[in-house]
């Protein structure tokens, strides 16, 4: 995963959080994007001293769970870690995320600061390994519209306390609630680097042709790339793709 950047400089980043104790709905509750969402997960993973971050929804019916990948730290693409969660294997984590708010970890190496510290914590959940090689402190969230998901954070040199088990479950809950408002679908397929690249340029009034010269591909593929966005997105034509895309915050 890409590294984590340091985070803007204030001792307590999410007490001016946009996404604050607002609740969802009330009446000025702050416009965000999914970059916002991606920054803020970004500040908490620098504030637990971990690697890397997921956020995943989990399928609502616990006969079907599944978790589908919203984003995470190599945001806009999605990492091979994140990819291992949402395959069917970690069905059991889906299912463990859309009926309980009880958080879980995981290590490979029980010798790790990140197990030491959590192993002495009551109340977080030990569970068999979902990404081999890899430790992990797992937030179930769930949101006011029946939502839920989970916020993963790797690392083998993490940092929690029991008190701060509970502010950070907090903040991923705020967190969680801001997505579920501007991504309400859960199903909503990730574009990849390439798709997002043809559809930002074409909301800045590009044509296929000046696409294909500017990232240097052909015609054919651009074109390819924007029907993938226009399928995707449940969109009727790339100009309908670019405004379902500015709306969730997919571009800017």
């Amino acid at each position: 995963m890409t590294s984590l950047p340091e985070p803007e400089q204030d001792s307590k980043p999410w007490r001016r959080s946009p996404f604050g104790s607002v609740a969802a709905g009330a009446e000025g509750a702050p416009t965000i994007t999914l970059q916002d969402a991606v920054r803020r997960c970004r500040w908490i993973a620098v504030d637990l001293a971990a690697d890397g971050f997921s956020l995943l929804y989990a399928g609502s019916g616990l006969d079907s769970a599944r978790l589908a990948p919203c984003f995470d730290a190599d945001y806009p693409a999605i990492s091979a870690a994140t990819r291992r969660l949402a395959d069917g294997a970690r069905e059991e984590l889906a299912r463990h995320a859309a009926r309980s708010s009880v958080p879980r970890w995981w290590t490979s190496d029980p010798q790790c600061h990140t197990a030491i510290t959590l192993a002495g914590i009551v109340h977080v959940e030990a569970t068999a390994p979902q990404t081999p090689g890899r430790s992990a402190l797992a937030f179930p969230v769930h949101a006011d519209r029946g939502q839920c998901g989970v916020v993963v954070f790797f690392g083998d040199a993490m940092q929690v306390t029991p008190d701060d088990l509970y502010d950070f479950h907090g903040r991923c809950y705020a967190l969680f609630e801001a997505v579920a408002r501007i991504r309400p679908d859960s199903n909503l397929p990730m574009l990849t680097r390439r798709e997002q690249e043809c559809l930002k340029l074409t909301a800045n009034g590009c044509t296929s042709e000046d696409i294909a010269r500017l990232l240097k591909l052909s015609v054919h593929t651009t074109n390819q790339y924007l029907a993938n966005t226009t399928q995707k997105l449940n969109a009727v034509n790339r100009m309908h793709a670019v405004a379902k895309a500015l709306r969730l915050g997919i571009i800017d």
